[in-house]
Parts: C-alpha cells; sequence; structure tokens
C-alpha cells in the first residue's frame, strides 16, 4: 500500500481515471462527490490525487481529507473508501 509521503506525484482526478475504470467500468470523472469531511462537493476530476504505480489517493480540494484509496497489486484492483459521503450523478 502507498504512504502519502512516498507518491511519486500529486495530480488531478484525470490522471486516475484509468485506476478508476478498473473499479467501475466506466468513466466516473464527471460524477461528483460530497466529502464526508467537510461537504464539499465537486467531480472526481477535481479532486487531489497522489499517485505511484500500484496505488492512487483521491483527496477532496477543500480540506485533503481522504475521499476512497485505489490500490492495484496481485489480487486486482480494489477499492478502500474514506471519508466520501455520497456520489451524485447530475
Amino acid at each position: 500500500m502507498m504512504r502519502a509521503e512516498n507518491a511519486t506525484s500529486t495530480v488531478d482526478g484525470n490522471a486516475a481515471a484509468g485506476m478508476l475504470w478498473d473499479v467501475f467500468g466506466t468513466d466516473v470523472t464527471a460524477l461528483v462527490g460530497v466529502c464526508g469531511g467537510c461537504g464539499a462537493a465537486a467531480p472526481f476530476a477535481e479532486t487531489v490525487v497522489e499517485l505511484d504505480e500500484a496505488a492512487a489517493i483521491i483527496r477532496c480540494r477543500s480540506c485533503t481529507h481522504t475521499l476512497f484509496t485505489v490500490l492495484r497489486d496481485e489480487r486486482g484492483v480494489r477499492l478502500i473508501l474514506g471519508v466520501l459521503h455520497e456520489i451524485v450523478r447530475e
């Protein structure tokens, strides 16, 4: 599992589109997530992502709480929920 201090880059949510596709089977970057920490609502494309070859930590742009983490390992791709309150399809 990636630790935040080991992230190779910090990018926006579009950079995690491939890993998110592996979890959801579709492009979810336009879906709106609501942070359970601060209540901010924004498309996943606008999140802050700490990324390396095995993991993506998806953080709220407003308060930096971890919304969810996507992990890729020998067992496949897994989604670990953080403070993501809801996903809204507009």
